[in-house]
C-alpha cells in the first residue's frame, strides 16, 4: 500500500513540475491572435520571443507594415512614438545568442533558423535585413501564403485562433492605399496605430475557452 502511494504522489509531483506548453495571444483593437511556437524547429527564435513577451517588450508597438495578400509586420519598439518615418529600424533579441555585444543587448540578434515549415496564412516568421543572422524583434504573420519567402525566413509559430484578425488589420487605410505613388518609408504603415500587447499564456486555458 506504501508503495503504491509513493507511486501516486511520484506522479502527481512529476505532473506539477512538466513544464506546460505555452501560446502567446497578440491582442489588437480588432481581436486577439492565439500563436502555438514551433521550438523543435526554431529554438532560439522561439526563446527569443517569449523572452521579450516576458519583458512586455511588445506592449504598445504597432503592426507598422501591413500587405494585402502579404503580410502584418511588427514588433520595433520605435513604432511606440509619434515618428512614423523610422518604424521598422528597431529591435533587439530577447537574449544574447552569440550575435552583436554580449554587454549591449540593443546588439543582439539571433542566427537564422531556416526551415521547412512552409510560410501559409497565419505563419508567425521573424523578418530580417539582407544578413541572414539580423532577426530580432520585428516579426511578421502571413495574411497569404508567400512560398517565395519558404527557407528564406525563419518560422517559428502558428496562428492557431483568430485568423480574421489579420484580415481586418491588413486592410488597415495606409498612405500607399490612398495614393498608390507615394514613396515615403511609412507608405504600408496604417494612418491608425494598430497598438498590440503580448502575453503568454498556458495552452489548456486557450483550449479551456
Amino acid at each position: 500500500m506504501r508503495k503504491i502511494f509513493l507511486i501516486i504522489m511520484f506522479g502527481v509531483v512529476f505532473m506539477s513540475c512538466a513544464k506546460e506548453d505555452k501560446v502567446a495571444i497578440i491582442s489588437t483593437q480588432y481581436g486577439d491572435m492565439v500563436v502555438e511556437f514551433y521550438e523543435d524547429v526554431a529554438p532560439m527564435h522561439v526563446e527569443s520571443f517569449k523572452a521579450l513577451a516576458d519583458e512586455g517588450y511588445f506592449d504598445k508597438t504597432t503592426f507598422h507594415r501591413v500587405i494585402p495578400g502579404f503580410v502584418i509586420q511588427g514588433g520595433d519598439p520605435n513604432s511606440k512614438d509619434e515618428n512614423r518615418m523610422n518604424d521598422g529600424t528597431g529591435g533587439r533579441a530577447g537574449k544574447f545568442f552569440g550575435i552583436g555585444r554580449e554587454d549591449d543587448p540593443n546588439s543582439w540578434t539571433i542566427p537564422a533558423e531556416f526551415n521547412d515549415k512552409d510560410h501559409v496564412k497565419g505563419t508567425l516568421s521573424m523578418a530580417r535585413s539582407k544578413d541572414p543572422n539580423s532577426g530580432s524583434s520585428q516579426f511578421f504573420v502571413c495574411h497569404a501564403a508567400t512560398p517565395q519567402l519558404n527557407k528564406q525566413y525563419t518560422v517559428f509559430g502558428q496562428v492557431i485562433k483568430g485568423l480574421e484578425v489579420i484580415d481586418q488589420i491588413v486592410y488597415s487605410d495606409t498612405p500607399r492605399k490612398q495614393n498608390p505613388g507615394y514613396s515615403g518609408p511609412d507608405g504600408d504603415n496604417p494612418l491608425e496605430k494598430v497598438e498590440m500587447e503580448v502575453k503568454l499564456v498556458n495552452r489548456s486555458d486557450i483550449e479551456a475557452n
